[in-house]
């Protein structure tokens, strides 16, 4: 069965990202991996239970197989979207990107940039919904 893997971070891009991974998982007919991508030393807590929460809900009303994995424990969110992708022969990465100054688009962020150019399949890139 084929995989894609989704970087999940519980903000607006990291939403889109996994509403957009859902959708191409259930096309495909495809095991969908979420990496819950929180840099390391992120705090957890009741929010973000409830985040994880909302994401199970979510992906249980879309009936998709799926696996929810807690990342970042000292690596790089990049470095862990990869290995997964690596360890699960996906198909694709899903990732969110955010909304930039000017300035800003001149260096894509970092996590993102570093996705798209060492990842070892396609990468898809997804901006977030400014109304979400």
């Amino acid at each position: 069965m084929s995989a894609i893997v989704v970087g999940y971070v519980d903000k607006p891009e990291g939403r889109a990202a996994l509403r957009r991974a859902a959708t191409e998982a259930k096309l495909r007919q495809a095991r969908l991996v979420v990496v819950n991508a929180q840099a390391a030393g992120s705090q957890g807590g009741p929010e973000a239970d409830e985040a994880v929460a909302g994401v199970r809900a979510e992906l249980d009303a879309h009936g998709l197989g799926y696996e929810y994995r807690e990342l970042g424990q000292g690596a790089e969110p990049a470095d862990d979207l990869i290995a997964v992708a690596d360890e699960v022969s996906a198909d694709f990465i899903v990732i969110g990107l955010r909304r930039r100054s000017p300035v800003g688009k001149l260096i894509l962020g970092s996590n993102a940039q570093r996705i798209l150019l060492d990842a070892s399949c396609p990468v898809l890139a997804v901006k977030a919904d400014p109304d979400v």
